[in-house]
């Protein structure tokens, strides 16, 4: 691991893993900024979650850098950009700046060494399919399934993490759990509680 200064956007319920993407719309002034400044730079940006709510709030201390690798600047100073996940970073601290965004002192993963890539059993996939129909039916989404069966095993575990409506302290588990394969049994678990909870209540890890 390296130390490295990261500019971070802390979003809650918004994951980026690394090997995967995440499209963003930047509208709020600070985070113009920040994406201004990291076009600037190095293009890079740190996906965090915020753990309590607040103008301020405390951050996990975990999170995902990613390098823009798609970038629309509106007229009125938006951006929609795309973020494609390199490597984890644990927050050692975070830094004293005049920016309007936040930045950290965070120690960096090695690029590619994410611990998540052995490919699911064919039992375990087909299992995980089952378990998101059921859930995409309970929540009403239609879902293109046969684009789905296409996806790598990665490509979807990771789909499900970032799209399925879970509380953030869920996500977090999923964006920290380093193994594909024990990423996939916690989604299964969580679509499973969501399933049978009711519908007006979010998914909450305990």
């Amino acid at each position: 691991m390296t130390g490295q200064r990261i500019s971070v956007f802390p979003l809650a319920g918004a994951l980026l893993f690394p090997g995967s993407h995440l499209p963003l719309h930047i509208f709020e002034p600070r985070y113009r900024a920040l994406v201004s400044d990291a076009l600037a730079r190095d293009r890079m940006i740190g996906m965090i979650q915020p753990c309590e709510e607040g103008a301020r709030p405390k951050l996990y201390d975990v999170g995902c850098l990613g390098r823009i690798t798609e970038c629309e600047a509106l007229e009125d100073g938006r951006f929609n950009i795309i973020l494609a996940g390199l490597a984890r970073f644990r927050i050692v601290r975070e830094l004293d700046v005049t920016t309007p965004f936040r930045q950290v002192e965070a120690e960096v993963e090695d690029e590619g060494q994410d611990g998540g890539i052995e490919p699911l059993a064919p039992a375990m996939r087909a299992a995980l399919e089952l378990e998101a129909r059921r859930f995409a039916e309970h929540l009403g989404y239609i879902i293109d399934w046969s684009a789905v069966s296409r996806l790598d095993d990665m490509t979807f575990v990771n789909s499900v993490a970032q799209v399925a409506p879970f509380d953030v302290a869920a996500k977090q588990a999923l964006l920290e759990t380093r193994s594909l394969i024990a990423r996939a049994e916690l989604a299964m678990q969580l679509m499973q509680f969501f399933g049978h909870a009711q519908t007006d209540r979010p998914a909450t890890l305990q």
